[in-house]
């Protein structure tokens, strides 16, 4: 169902991206080992609970959240949501979580650490599934904005 989202997401764009399949993706190290890239190739999406709403943020795969830096460009500290609340509130399960045929409208931001690559991975809706894009295009689908909130 996530998975169909995704590709329901992209007709609705009229963009081509074919959703690449594997036994299990659900983690920056087997995704990256998988698809034969850096871990930082692979665009991690996080879902995070900030004051009384949700964002998305996506970033190289081997980097961390800078809590300080996050708390300051979002004005309120991040929160994990619970593991139905990121079923909920984008329809895909933990492992999948990427910001394309979300269920619910949230905004979606790009880490500056994207930057370093001309080509990412993040995830299509499911532990199996990713998809491959340029940064500019993921830009263009899905991006709020630009963020610095990782470490280092």
């Amino acid at each position: 169902m996530s998975v169909e989202a995704v590709k329901e997401f992209f007709i609705r764009k009229e963009k081509e991206f074919p959703i690449l399949k594997f036994e299990d993706i659900s983690t920056v190290a087997k995704a990256a080992e998988s698809l034969g890239v850096t871990p930082g190739e692979i665009a991690k999406s996080l879902l995070l609970k900030v004051n009384d709403g949700f964002v998305m943020v996506l970033m190289a795969g081997d980097k961390k959240l800078d809590n300080r830096k996050f708390k300051d460009t979002f004005k309120g500290k991040a929160k994990m949501p619970a593991l139905e609340q990121v079923l909920e509130v984008t329809g895909h399960p933990v492992g999948g979580v990427c910001p394309f045929g979300l269920k619910q409208a949230i905004p979606v931001y790009l880490d500056e650490s994207l930057k370093q690559y001309s080509e990412v991975f993040p995830a299509a809706g499911a532990p199996d599934a990713a998809v491959k894009l340029a940064v500019e295009e993921l830009e263009e689908l899905v991006a709020t904005d630009w963020v610095d909130v990782t470490q280092g």
